[in-house]
C-alpha cells in the first residue's frame, strides 16, 4: 500500500491544479463577462421601464469569487472520490475471484500453505497489493507459524480492520471539503451583507443598486455552496459505504474460501 501513496498524492496535487486553472479560465473567459453583459441590459430594462422585473440569470449567481472557489473544490472532490472509488471497485472485483482454488471438501494443512502461499506471491504486483491477498497472505502465515485456526482468524481479521481504518482516515481530506464549501458560501452571505450595509446610505436617496448588489452576493453564494455540499456529501456518504462494505466482504471471503478449509492434525 505504500507505493499507491505517493501516486495518489500526485494524483490530489494534479487535480486541485487542474481544477484551478479550468475552472478560472471559464470563469475569466465567459462567466463574468455573459454576467455583466445581463446586468447591464437588466439595468438598461429597468431605466426604460420601472416596472420591469429582472429574471435570475445562471451567470450573475455565480459571478462572485466565492462561488469559483466552491466549484473548484467541488471538482477537486470528485476527483478524489473517483480514485478512491476506482480503487475500491478494484478491491470488490478481486472478491469475484478464487485466488487460491481449494476444491471442495479438501483441507488444508499447516504444512501445505508454503505452496498456497506461492500462488499468491506469483500475482501481479498490483494485485499483491490488494486487501484480500495481504489478508490471505497473513492467515496463511500465521496458520503455518501456529497452526491455530482461530489465531489465524483473528489476523486475517486485524489486517481486515486496519485496511478499514486507513480508508476512514484517508477520507479526511475530503471531509474537510464538504465542509470548506458551505464555509466559502458563508463567508460571501458575510461580505455581501457587509457591502450592502456600506451603500445602505444610498438608500435614504432612493438609490438601491449598491443594497441590492450586496444581497445578491450574499444570498448567490449560499445557494451555490449548500447545493455543492448536498452534492458532495451524498458521493461522500456512498463511497464510505462502499468502503466498509469492502472490509466485511474480505472478512466474508477469507471465512468461505480459507477458514473452512482449514485443519489441525
Amino acid at each position: 500500500m505504500l507505493k499507491k501513496r505517493p501516486n495518489e498524492f500526485l494524483y490530489s496535487l494534479f487535480t486541485l491544479l487542474a481544477a484551478v486553472i479550468v475552472v478560472h479560465a471559464f470563469w475569466v473567459a465567459a462567466v463574468r463577462p455573459n454576467a455583466q453583459r445581463v446586468q447591464a441590459e437588466q439595468a438598461a430594462a429597468m431605466k426604460a421601464d420601472p416596472a420591469y422585473v429582472a429574471e435570475r440569470s445562471l451567470w450573475v449567481i455565480v459571478k462572485d469569487w466565492e462561488q469559483e472557489s466552491c466549484v473548484v473544490l467541488m471538482l477537486w472532490a470528485l476527483a478524489m472520490i473517483g480514485y478512491k472509488w476506482r480503487e475500491v471497485s478494484r478491491e470488490h472485483d478481486v472478491l469475484e475471484r478464487d485466488l487460491l482454488q481449494i476444491p471442495e471438501g479438501m483441507r488444508i494443512l499447516p504444512e501445505d500453505t508454503r505452496e498456497y502461499a506461492r500462488q499468491l506471491e506469483a500475482l501481479p504486483p498490483l494485485e499483491r497489493d490488494l486487501l484480500v491477498v495481504r489478508a490471505l497472505d497473513v492467515a496463511l502465515a500465521r496458520f503455518g507459524a501456529t497452526r491455530n485456526v482461530q489465531d489465524v482468524s483473528e489476523a486475517a481479521r486485524g489486517v481486515c480492520d486496519s485496511e478499514a481504518d486507513r480508508l476512514d482516515s484517508e477520507m479526511s481530506m475530503l471531509r474537510y471539503i464538504a465542509w470548506a464549501i458551505p464555509a466559502i458560501g458563508f463567508i460571501g452571505t458575510v461580505r455581501g451583507i457587509g457591502d450592502a450595509l456600506a451603500e445602505a446610505h444610498k438608500a435614504v436617496t432612493g438609490d438601491i443598486a449598491g443594497v441590492t448588489e450586496g444581497l445578491g452576493v450574499a444570498f448567490n453564494s449560499t445557494l451555490i455552496a449548500l447545493l455543492l455540499s448536498l452534492v458532495l456529501m451524498f458521493l461522500l456518504h456512498n463511497l464510505q459505504l462502499r468502503q466498509e462494505r469492502l472490509a466485511q466482504d474480505t472478512d466474508t471471503y477469507l471465512d468461505r474460501m480459507l477458514l473452512r478449509h482449514l485443519q489441525v492434525r
